[in-house]
């Protein structure tokens, strides 16, 4: 993976897992459409993980970067809140004009990948995108759950959320970091 494309997955990521700042106003193709959590506890599953995106990727003309351990391991030894064991993103375009998805853990949540899907620039082209992946998730890893897409389209802090059976929900008490009535807690 170049410099260039680790700074874009870096300024992805830290645009994604921030809540607490002010909103800007973003264009309508970045708004983050889908977040699930899909339990990739092992190398294997990680890797076979990244051979669906990837295979997903090239039918509809995109590609994926992903760092590899020897990136994650130097990221974690800058600081422990930067320890994953996963940090990709698939992009359209060969210059990646576009990011339509990126799979990424944390410190708080280590072997839980949350995979997010973007609106897109070609709604209908990620969208298939996007089925096709999921798709294939659930087969490979059923215990995948939903997470909750603010209004903004963040997604909200892990420890901000409630795990049920079918996927999270923001805690009640956490509601207001995210301009949310109790009543809008609920995963999509």
């Amino acid at each position: 993976m170049s410099g260039a494309n680790i700074c874009r997955l870096v300024l992805a990521t830290f645009c994604v897992v921030i809540v607490g700042c002010g909103v800007a106003p973003q264009p309508e193709s970045i708004k983050t459409v889908a977040a699930f959590e899909v339990p990739l506890q092992s190398k294997v599953d990680r890797e076979q993980f990244l051979s669906v995106l990837r295979a997903a990727a090239a039918v509809e003309g995109m590609h994926v970067d992903a760092e590899g351990d020897a990136d994650l391991e130097n990221d974690a030894k800058v600081s422990p809140n930067f320890k994953m064991t996963m940090k990709a993103a698939v992009w359209r375009g060969s210059n990646d004009e576009e990011a339509v998805a990126s799979a990424m853990d944390q410190f708080d949540h280590l072997g839980q990948v949350w995979l997010m899907f973007s609106k897109g620039k070609d709604p209908a082209t990620v969208a298939r995108f996007r089925e096709h992946v999921m798709h294939e998730v659930m087969l490979n890893w059923p215990n995948t759950l939903s997470l909750p897409i603010m209004p903004t389209g963040a997604i909200p802090l892990h420890g901000d959320l409630i795990r049920t059976s079918t996927g999270y929900i923001v805690n009640p008490s956490e509601a207001h970091k995210y301009s949310l009535a109790v009543t809008e807690t609920r995963s999509h």
